[in-house]
């Protein structure tokens, strides 16, 4: 597919564009993005619709692709990468390419590992199927590793901006700190004090994230489903980009997807206020995307109007849609009550 650099789409805050992701990158300033946040196709042995290598090839090719990426972070932005986890073939021992990427990202091309992030998704089903659910000898993979990279030591970050909700035995505490605390030194040497008991609005999260991966109804898939459009295979639950945007960004800031599927983190970047570019090699994908900036009262003929003339080459104002789905919704309703 050839790389076009006039967007597919575009909306109020970003642009969705078709083609490599290294012919697009190049076309942007460099020291212009705030964040980069992606899930590439992984490594896996089994081949997939979206296309994934060989692990032996995987290393060298992703890294190509993060060359590019460092030259266009800003000196305090971000990289944050979601990397499946994979065996060797045709035995039941890992593979270690996510951290062999991860090692070579810092070695040799000089990003520091800010931190890592493992998610977990209750949701996922049994895998590999080989050695989880035939032969029993291995437990069901359900973690990804997220590494959080920053192009310096110092990449900008506020984490009061993601805190987790307290626990019922944390809401009685600051209620009431005399009755549920006694302040006192921890075995492991932390004096914990009365301010322990403080109100911050929230908890500070930890680097293990629990979501769910299990949307079935959303305004992508119930476009898909009205136009007969197959959807991603492979799309992240939106509250991981959430999560990073929110953390690492602030109103304004320009975050990039050099994978984007189905668009989902152009989604979240929009719902968040912050501008945002992705880019995806495979047309179908781009097109579908469209539907996630949509009204939910869009009528089928629109999306697939939509659809087929982004495969046809033409640059839509996604905007433009969304505002006369609105329009017309307001004139069918004048009519009714007429």
């Amino acid at each position: 597919m050839k790389t076009q650099t006039t967007p597919a789409y575009h909306t109020a805050k970003g642009a969705a564009l078709i083609g490599d992701s290294r012919e697009l990158l190049a076309t942007l300033a460099d020291g212009s993005v705030n964040l980069v946040i992606t899930s590439p196709p992984f490594a896996l042995q089994r081949q997939k619709d979206y296309g994934n290598l060989e692990q032996h090839e995987y290393v060298d090719w992703f890294l190509d692709f993060a060359r590019l990426v460092q030259r266009k972070l800003r000196d305090d932005g971000s990289f944050v990468v979601d990397f499946g986890g994979a065996y060797m073939k045709g035995v039941p021992a890992r593979s270690l390419y996510n951290f062999r990427v991860m090692l070579r990202m810092v070695d040799e091309l000089g990003f520091f590992l800010a931190e890592d992030f493992y998610w977990f998704n209750p949701s996922k089903l049994p895998s590999p199927i080989e050695w989880v659910n035939k032969r029993k000898l291995r437990a069901k993979d359900s973690i990804n590793t997220v590494w959080w990279f920053g192009k310096t030591e110092w990449p900008k970050a506020d984490i009061t901006k993601v805190l987790a909700p307290y626990s019922d035995r944390m809401k009685k505490l600051i209620e009431d700190p005399d009755k549920f605390y006694t302040p006192k030194v921890r075995p492991s040497g932390h004096d914990i004090g009365k301010g322990f008991a403080k109100d911050n609005g929230g908890a500070i999260p930890s680097n293990l994230l629990q979501i769910a991966n299990s949307e079935s109804n959303g305004q992508y898939l119930s476009g898909c489903k009205a136009t007969g459009v197959k959807g991603h295979p492979a799309r992240f639950p939106a509250k991981l980009p959430e999560f990073f945007i929110r953390m690492l960004t602030d109103s304004d800031d320009l975050v990039v997807d050099i994978f984007a599927g189905s668009n989902t983190t152009g989604q979240v970047a929009e719902a968040e206020g912050r501008r945002w570019i992705s880019f995806e090699v495979v047309p179908e994908y781009v097109a579908a995307s469209c539907f996630r900036f949509l009204d939910r009262n869009a009528s089928p003929d629109l999306m697939q109007s939509l659809y087929s003339r982004i495969l046809l080459g033409e640059s839509i104002n996604v905007g433009d849609y969304l505002q006369q789905t609105r329009l017309d919704l307001r004139e069918d309703a004048r009519k009714y009550h007429a």
